[in-house]
């Protein structure tokens, strides 16, 4: 039974400590790709990536499964994470500019973004790494003990096969031998960038996920240490956070109008999904964090000042994303239609009145003093955004595999905008709110969300958001005698 153990132990040594000379290697071979662009060091590179990876995977059991100091096994575990994407994520950023540069053969400005991208997602692997081990340190420091469970570590499970696949996709050498090994990472080498930018937004959000979980785990120690008994600076610093989600929901706006330049309507509709998803989230947040209740003790001060920095700056961004933004890309789309008739429409106009709709219905939503718990009076912006945005996908496939049907899908994009243009001003409906209505049926979100994703990657994609945003326009049917109390509810 000894030499069992001795030998498990000698493996968990090999595991834990073996992952840092492996991607040194890997560094090594990606310099030598980078001077001669030799496909031998390429395939050799990747070899030593998925050892590594695969040490990741299993160090962390193995060391807890054998190891008589599980603390001193999963500390040096943790040591090594941070040694191997030290190494690993800033030699793939460099990769992904070297392959811009030297082995494209036709650049553009999406390419460029990508490149961008990929330096911003490396950068916040590193950051999450830092500020996990300081997070750690405090609770440690204040009598918490650190989590051990594997679950924990979803970030990091998922961190090593996504730092191997962008390291294969980076340093792809185009001329390579002729072999099946080859054959299957030229097509990493040459995935679309729909399908890379799929991937790295999913690991970026896992990212941001797991610096959020850290936050609510040691966040009340840390704020207890800060702050003391000062309970203004204690809003202060909490508003932060879904200030934050609020600022990426006007980012997500304007990506998608970049997307739209680009002709890339269905990822323009994928970004402004985020936006919507970004808008839920502030608002929720800041709900859980009690920051939309009144200051104890101040009631009469935040009757004076009934509009809020975070209220300012959320209509501000719902402004972005979801009234100047589509209206942006229903211009750009529709006026590159080439149709005689569609090019006499007032084209502008019609995007300008959108646009202008959307933002007087933020203002009305803002100053209306008899707010329906649960319900929006008159067609939410997001939703208005979404379902004007939903037919300029088919108007888009149309130029391309249907020309017969431009004129009609132009048409239809043009009557979508006006009536969306009318339906956020006709405040006598009551939508509902369907994030708080996700919250309290989440097999219902879970169940679209699935749907979204098997006809992302079909022709019907536009097709299926459409009828989704149809069925939510004729909702108030059934939904509008739904008891506020009960759809004020998150849960």
């Amino acid at each position: 039974m000894s030499g069992k153990l001795q030998i498990s132990k000698r493996v968990t040594t090999i595991l834990v400590f073996g992952r840092p000379p492996l991607v040194f290697l890997g560094m090594i071979c990606a310099i030598g790709v980078m001077w001669t662009k030799n496909p031998i060091l390429y395939m050799m590179g990747i070899l030593f990536l998925f050892i590594s990876m695969t040490f990741d995977l299993i160090d962390g059991w193995f060391a807890g499964r054998f190891g008589n100091n599980s603390m001193l096994a999963h500390l040096a575990d943790k040591v090594m994470d941070k040694i191997v994407y030290s190494f690993t994520f800033p030699v793939i950023a460099v990769g992904m500019m070297w392959r811009l540069n030297f082995i494209l053969t036709m650049k553009n400005k999406i390419e460029l973004l990508h490149v961008i991208f990929v330096m911003i997602l490396c950068v916040t692997v590193l950051i999450r790494d830092n500020f996990a081990n300081f997070m750690r340190s405090f609770g440690m420091k204040k009598g918490q003990e650190p989590e051990h469970s594997e679950f924990t570590r979803l970030r990091t499970i998922v961190a090593a096969p996504v730092s191997a696949f962008l390291y294969a996709y980076a340093f792809y050498i185009p001329e390579g031998p002729d072999s099946s090994l080859y054959f299957w990472l030229s097509w990493i080498g040459n995935i679309p960038l729909r399908g890379l930018f799929f991937i790295e937004i999913i690991f970026l959000t896992i990212n941001f996920a797991s610096i959020a979980g850290y936050c609510r785990k040691y966040g009340s120690l840390c704020l207890d240490d800060l702050c003391g008994s000062d309970e203004m600076l204690r809003r202060r610093i909490l508003s932060f956070f879904p200030n934050s989600l609020t600022i990426m929901n006007a980012v997500m706006g304007l990506l998608a109008v970049f997307f739209a330049y680009q002709d890339r309507i269905r990822e323009a509709y994928l970004i402004l999904i985020g936006a919507a998803l970004f808008d839920k989230f502030d608002g929720a947040l800041a709900r859980k964090l009690g920051l939309t209740e009144p200051f104890p003790g101040g009631e009469t001060e935040a009757k004076k000042h009934t509009i809020s920095i975070g209220g300012v700056l959320d209509d501000i961004s719902d402004a972005i994303s979801f009234c100047i933004a589509p209206a942006w890309i229903f211009y750009i789309t529709v006026s590159n239609v080439y149709d005689p008739m569609l090019q006499k429409l007032p084209l502008g106009w019609i995007a300008l009145l959108y646009a202008g709709a959307g933002i007087g219905r933020l203002i009305y939503f803002t100053l209306d003093t008899s707010p329906i718990p649960g319900f929006f009076k008159g067609m939410p912006t997001p939703a208005g955004a979404l379902f004007v945005a939903a037919p300029l996908i088919i108007l888009n496939q149309a130029e391309i595999y249907d020309p017969e049907w431009i004129r009609f899908w132009g048409i239809f994009c043009v009557s979508v905008m006006i009536l969306s243009s009318v339906l956020m001003n006709f405040y006598p409906i009551k939508y509902l709110h369907i994030g708080r209505y996700m919250s309290r049926n989440p097999w219902f979100g879970r169940l679209y969300m699935l749907l979204l994703l098997i006809f992302i990657f079909t022709p019907f994609f536009g097709h299926f958001s459409l009828f989704c945003l149809s069925l939510y326009i004729l909702s108030p049917i059934t939904t509008g005698k739904i008891d506020p109390n009960v759809a004020s509810k998150e849960r």
